[in-house]
C-alpha cells in the first residue's frame, strides 16, 4: 500500500472519529441534561425588588375624596410586567444548535471532502517518469559491460529508479527454464549475453534483498529467504522466485525497464545457475 493511500485512510478515519465524538457531545447535551440548579440568595432578591421603577396607579374617586386629592401609593412593577418578546434573530445560537451545525459541517466538509480526495486520487492518471511506468535504464551495451565485468564473475547493478538488480541472462539458458516465453530477458538475440531486471522486494514480506558477493546469489536479512543472481528460489520461506521486470530494447538500443508490469516465477525445478558459490554473507 502506498504512502498516499495510507494518509488519506487515515484522513477518513480521523474525520469519522471526530465527527462520532461531536454527535456524543451534542447528544449528551440535549434535552435530557439535567437542568443548572443553585441556592437561593435573599439579599440578592431584595436589591433585585429595590432595583425595579416604580409605577403609579391612576387614582380612583370615591365619595369622601376627590380624584384629584387621592394620595398616589407605589406599586412596583412585576417581572411579567417588564418582559419583551425575543425574535429567533435577537436570541442568537444556542449551543446546541451550534454543536449540531458543527458536527454536520464536519460531516459534510470532512469526511465527504477526504472522500472526493481518494476518488480523486484514485482516478488520477499516473505521472510518466517514476515507479510504475516505463523507466530508460540507458544504453544496454554500457550496462552489459558493468554487469559482467570479463573475469567470469557476475556483478549485479543495482538500479533505483526502477528499485531493480540488473543481471545477465545467456539467450542458450533461456529453453526449459521458469522464464521460457517471457519478455523478461532484452538483448540476448545475435549472440549477446541479455539482461534481467529482478525487483528487489522479497517475494516472502517485502524486505529489500541485498547481493551477496561471496556466495553469488541474494540473501534477504530479514527471514533469510536465498535466491542465485538470476533470483531463483534456493531455500528459505519464499514462495517463489524473485520478481521480475518485463523488458524491451528500444530503437536506439537502450534498456526500457517496465516497472508497471510484474513477471511472477514459480520455484524453478531446473536452476539455470549454481548457488551458492562461496560463503554466505547471513
Amino acid at each position: 500500500m502506498s504512502a498516499t493511500a495510507i494518509f488519506v485512510i487515515a484522513l477518513i478515519g480521523g474525520g469519522i472519529l471526530v465527527a462520532a465524538g461531536i454527535f456524543a457531545v451534542a447528544w449528551r447535551r440535549g434535552p435530557s441534561a439535567a437542568p443548572m440548579v443553585g441556592e437561593f440568595d435573599k439579599e440578592a432578591a431584595k436589591r433585585d425588588v429595590s432595583a425595579r421603577p416604580i409605577l403609579e396607579p391612576e387614582a380612583t374617586a370615591t365619595e369622601e375624596a376627590p380624584a384629584e386629592a387621592m394620595p398616589a401609593e407605589p406599586v412596583p412593577a412585576s417581572i411579567e410586567d417588564q418582559r419583551e418578546a425575543v425574535t429567533a434573530d435577537d436570541l442568537g445560537v444556542t449551543r446546541r444548535m451550534f454543536l449540531n451545525r458543527a458536527a454536520l459541517g464536519l460531516f459534510g466538509f470532512g469526511f465527504l471532502g477526504s472522500l472526493g480526495i481518494a476518488m480523486l486520487a484514485f482516478m488520477w492518471p499516473k505521472l510518466k517518469g517514476g515507479f510504475g511506468s516505463k523507466i530508460n535504464a540507458g544504453p544496454l551495451a554500457a550496462l552489459r559491460s558493468q554487469v559482467v565485468p570479463g573475469d567470469g564473475s557476475i556483478k549485479p547493478l543495482f538500479f533505483p529508479e526502477a528499485q531493480a538488480w540488473l543481471v545477465p541472462m545467456e539467450q542458450s539458458l533461456l529453453p526449459g527454464s521458469s522464464f521460457e516465453g517471457l519478455p523478461v530477458v532484452a538483448g540476448a538475440d545475435g549472440g549477446e549475453t541479455g539482461l534481467m531486471a529482478l525487483w528487489q522486494k522479497c517475494v516472502h514480506l517485502g524486505c529489500r534483498v541485498p547481493e551477496c558477493a561471496s556466495s553469488q546469489g541474494f540473501e534477504c536479512p530479514c527471514h533469510g529467504s536465498k535466491y542465485n543472481f538470476h533470483g531463483e528460489y534456493d531455500s528459505g520461506p519464499a514462495p517463489r522466485n524473485l520478481d521480475r521486470f518485463a523488458l524491451e530494447e528500444d530503437s536506439q538500443g537502450n534498456l526500457i525497464i517496465d516497472t508497471g508490469s510484474v513477471v511472477e516465477t514459480p520455484r524453478a525445478v531446473v536452476k539455470t545457475i549454481a548457488y551458492p558459490q562461496g560463503p554466505s554473507c547471513l
